[in-house]
């Protein structure tokens, strides 16, 4: 994994934690509190999981265990890295 794509997953997984409050608000509305939890669940444990996952990487990469590399575009033309 490089640097864009440990960015995307941060994206996906902030997104899906925010997407899993609107789940449960809509459907509470819709369907009552009991159908608003289990609609809700997957969503907010796959968010979750994906979050918790990046924040070991995140700390493994800071102690020098398991490097995410650099992406292409971070380096500019001419530049070796």
């Amino acid at each position: 994994m490089d640097r864009s794509g440990f960015v995307k997953r941060s994206v996906i997984a902030f997104g899906l934690v925010i997407l899993s409050f609107f789940v449960r608000g809509f459907s509470q509305l819709a369907f009552g509190r009991g159908v608003a939890d289990v609609l809700q669940a997957p969503v907010a444990i796959v968010g979750f999981g994906l979050l918790v996952y990046l924040f070991v990487r995140a700390t493994l990469d800071a102690v020098g265990v398991w490097k995410i590399e650099e992406s292409d575009s971070e380096s500019g033309p001419g530049q070796r890295g």
